[in-house]
């Protein structure tokens, strides 16, 4: 599907899954969001992931409630799924701005945030964590798998910026940028509550080279007393590991959609 975006200025395209029986019922469904990896599309998930397959064969078996499933491409103009630094392009104001009333009003969806979830791999996976710390009142499970989460510090992200030739047109706005997105400066500054508020699943495999940094996220929240599942499973950071993933976090969004 394709929307037009004020905020990047150009069209954007969404992959979308309905669930069985979407087309003859009435009734509104949970959502959904699945955010794909630096060098995919819309249309990883669809394609690599085999989304359609794993999620008809989990709403059948009983194992995930039916929802729907919004897969937005972060890999056009410019990749990844967060502002820049000069707020420039600003991809994730186009996220929560745009795309979810656009998709939440265009389909029967149920926009509360007890029916809203998002999870992610690598970069998507780092999507899916600093976007459910930036706005937990919207989700309510994130599931981050193989999330690409590096902590570096203050001056490793200064000196990244020099060694890309980025120009930093504000530079009192360094700081809060880093906070904002550092995955353990976001565990340090905001509000626990707030963080609680959401059912966090981490997983990883015990190959994969991003697996330091999801180890670290995982002792920050244990030290605060955050709430949440982190696995670590035999595999690497490929999409053999991403298929048995996903039917795992829709049995684990599912838990949170159903009434107790």
């Amino acid at each position: 599907m394709t929307m037009q975006s004020k905020i990047l200025n150009m069209e954007r395209k969404y992959a979308i899954y309905l669930p069985p029986g979407y087309e003859t019922s009435q009734r509104s469904y949970p959502v959904l969001y699945l955010l794909h990896g630096a060098g995919d599309d819309q249309t990883g998930w669809v394609q690599f992931g085999e989304v359609q397959h794993i999620a008809d064969k989990a709403i059948l078996e009983g194992k995930s409630t039916a929802m729907i499933i919004v897969m937005p491409d972060a890999n056009t103009a410019k990749r990844g799924y967060f502002n820049d630094i000069n707020n420039e392009w600003r991809y994730e104001d186009f996220f929560f701005e745009e795309l979810m009333p656009e998709v939440e009003k265009k389909y029967r969806i149920k926009s509360e945030k007890k029916y809203r979830a998002i999870a992610g791999l690598s970069m998507g996976g780092g999507g899916t964590f600093f976007y459910a710390m930036h706005r937990p009142d919207l989700f309510s499970s994130a599931c981050p798998l193989s999330a690409s989460l590096r902590n570096s510090t203050f001056e490793e992200f200064n000196q990244g910026l020099q060694t890309n030739k980025t120009e930093v047109k504000n530079t009192d706005a360094l700081q809060g940028y880093y906070d904002r997105h550092s995955a353990l400066r976001q565990i340090e500054l905001n509000e626990l509550g707030a963080m609680k508020s959401v059912k966090w699943y981490f997983d990883c495999g015990d190959d994969d080279f991003l697996y330091e940094g999801n180890s670290m996220v995982h002792i920050a929240m244990k030290k605060k007393e955050i709430p949440h599942e982190f696995r670590i499973r035999d595999g690497a950071h490929n999409w053999t590991y991403w298929r048995t993933s996903l039917p795992e976090v829709l049995s684990f969004v599912s838990d949170t959609f159903r009434q107790k």
